[in-house]
C-alpha cells in the first residue's frame, strides 16, 4: 500500500489559503499533498465539505497527575483534548504532588503521560525558590521550559518566586537557552488587595476583579522584561489579559527582546459581566476583564500582536470551586476542549482567513518551542496531526459532551459555529463523531537538540 490512511477531497487549511486536496499518510507523516491521489491505501476517509485544519498544539494546561488525579488525569485529559482538535499540549508543573520541580519528578511524570495520552504530549519544568540546581537536569530530561509565577499559585506545593530567585533563574535557564514561562500578576499588589477586600468582608464578583487590577499584570510584566533584558532571559507570558501588558510585552520585541505571549480562548469569548452572570465557574487568574477590555483583546489577536491562543484549562472538583466567597474557590477555568473551536469563531465572526486559526493554534505554538516542521502544519514529512472540522455544523456544549474528568465548564450552553468531527493524530483516528479512539499511544515531545533518556 502506497499509504495507510488517505483522505479525499478536504478543504486543506495552508498557510497561503484553503485548496481542495488530498493528503496522502504513511508511517505517521504525511507523505503526498495533491489533487486526486490515488495510490492504494489501506484505509480512504473521506472528508468532502470538511475543512482540515493542522492538529492544535496547546502549550498550557493542567492535568493535575500524579496526586490529584480527582481533578484531571492524563487520560481523561488528553480524551478532551483530542475531542476539540488538539493533538499536543504542554502539561504544567504545578498541580501535581509532588509539582514537576526535579528531574524525579520529571521523569515520573513522563512515565504515566506515555502510559495514558492519547496524542503527544510535552512537560513544563518547574522554577521555584530553592530549585535553581535542578533546572539543568530537568533540561537535559527533557522539559519543553520552566514555569514560575510571579503571585501565589493557590498550591503549597508550588511557591511564587520572589526576585532573587526569578534573577537566578532566568541567569540559570538563560545558559541553558530555554524559556522561562511566566504568570505575571504582582505578589505585593494581589495579596495587598485581596486583603483589604476580605477583611472588609468584601468577596463578591466586583471585589474579586478588584482586587486583581490590570496594574498588577502590567507591574508583573514590566518588572520580568527587566529582569530578562538583564539576564538574557527568553519569556513566554501566559494567559495575558490585557492590552496593555500586551503593549509593554511587544515594545520588548521591537526591542530586540526575545518573548512571546499568550492570551486563553475564555479572555476572548467571556468578560466580567459574564463572570457575574454565570457564576464561580467563571473565576481564574487573572480574572476575566470587562467588556470594552475584551473586545480590545480581540483586537490585539487580529492585529497579530498575540502570538498564540491557549486553554489555560485549569479544573478541579465542584467541592473546590464551589464557594460562597470567591477568594476561597479555586481559580481556574475548565475548558480545553473549546479553543480550536472558540478561534473559529472568532475567525468567521470577524472574516479572519483561516490560516490565522492555524497560526494563532498550531504553528505559532510550534515554532516557539521547537517542534516544528514536524509540528504545526500540514506539510510532506510533518506528523500527520490533523483536524476534520465540519464548518457548517453547529455545537452547543452540554456536559454529557464533556470528556473532562469534572464535568462542568465556564462553556456550557454556548454554541460554536463549528464542530470537530475527527482528530488524527500522527496518523491514527483518535477522536470521531463524539468518540474516543484506540490505544494511548501519545509521544514524549522535547524541544530540536534534547534527546533523553528515561
Amino acid at each position: 500500500m502506497a499509504y495507510d490512511l488517505l483522505i479525499k477531497d478536504g478543504n486543506v487549511v495552508l498557510p497561503d489559503g484553503v485548496r481542495k486536496i488530498d493528503i496522502g499518510i504513511s508511517k505517521g507523516r504525511i507523505a503526498a499533498i495533491g489533487d486526486s491521489l490515488n495510490e492504494p491505501s489501506a484505509s480512504i476517509l473521506h472528508a468532502e465539505g470538511l475543512t482540515i485544519f493542522p492538529g492544535a498544539i496547546d502549550v498550557h494546561v493542567h492535568f493535575d497527575e500524579p496526586g490529584r488525579t480527582e481533578w484531571e488525569g492524563f487520560e481523561t485529559g488528553s480524551s478532551m483534548l483530542a475531542a476539540g482538535g488538539c493533538t499536543s499540549y504542554f502539561d504544567m508543573p504545578l498541580n501535581g504532588i509532588p509539582s514537576t520541580v526535579s528531574r524525579q519528578a520529571l521523569t515520573d511524570k513522563v512515565k504515566i503521560a506515555e502510559a495514558e495520552s492519547h496524542v503527544d504530549f510535552a512537560l513544563w519544568g518547574g522554577l521555584v525558590p530553592g530549585n535553581i540546581s535542578d533546572l539543568a537536569e530537568m533540561h537535559e530530561a527533557g522539559a519543553i521550559g520552566f514555569k514560575a509565577f510571579l503571585s501565589p499559585s493557590g498550591n503549597a506545593e508550588f511557591e511564587a518566586v520572589d526576585d532573587l530567585s526569578l534573577l537566578a533563574g532566568m541567569r540559570q535557564i538563560a545558559s541553558l537557552g530555554a524559556i522561562l514561562a511566566l504568570h505575571a500578576e504582582s505578589a505585593p499588589i494581589v495579596t495587598f488587595l485581596q486583603k483589604e477586600k476580605e477583611e472588609k468582608g468584601l468577596t463578591g464578583f466586583n471585589d474579586y476583579l478588584a482586587s486583581r487590577p490590570i496594574v498588577a499584570e502590567v507591574e508583573a510584566v514590566s518588572r520580568a522584561l527587566l529582569f530578562a533584558r538583564l539576564t538574557g532571559c527568553k519569556l513566554h507570558f501566559v494567559h495575558i489579559s490585557s492590552t496593555e501588558a500586551v503593549a509593554l510585552i511587544q515594545q520588548a520585541k521591537a526591542q530586540g527582546q526575545d518573548v512571546t505571549l499568550e492570551t486563553c480562548a475564555h479572555y476572548l469569548l467571556y468578560s466580567h459581566e459574564d463572570f457575574c452572570r454565570l457564576g464561580v465557574i467563571g473565576k481564574c487568574a487573572p480574572p476575566l476583564r470587562p467588556e470594552t477590555e475584551r473586545v480590545n483583546l480581540v483586537h490585539a489577536l487580529i492585529d497579530g500582536k498575540i502570538d498564540m491562543v491557549s486553554s489555560d484549562h485549569s479544573p478541579c472538583t465542584w467541592e473546590e470551586k464551589d464557594k460562597d466567597n470567591l477568594f476561597a474557590a479555586w481559580g481556574g477555568i475548565s475548558g480545553g476542549q473549546f479553543t480550536l473551536l472558540s478561534v473559529i469563531e472568532l475567525a468567521l465572526s470577524y472574516h479572519l482567513p483561516l490560516s490565522r486559526v492555524a497560526e494563532w493554534t498550531a504553528a505559532s505554538p510550534a515554532r516557539r518551542f521547537q517542534l516544528a516542521p514536524e509540528k504545526g502544519g500540514i506539510q510532506i514529512e510533518a506528523d500527520a496531526d490533523l483536524v476534520l472540522v465540519d464548518l457548517n455544523a453547529p455545537y452547543t456544549v452540554s456536559s454529557e459532551k464533556l470528556f473532562q474528568k469534572n464535568k462542568f465548564t465556564l462553556y456550557k450552553g454556548h454554541t460554536f459555529p463549528a464542530s470537530v468531527r475527527t482528530t488524527i493524530s500522527r496518523g491514527r483516528v483518535v477522536y470521531t463523531d463524539g468518540e474516543i479512539m484506540g490505544r494511548t499511544e501519545g509521544q514524549w515531545l522535547r524541544p530540536h537538540g534534547i534527546i533523553a533518556a528515561h
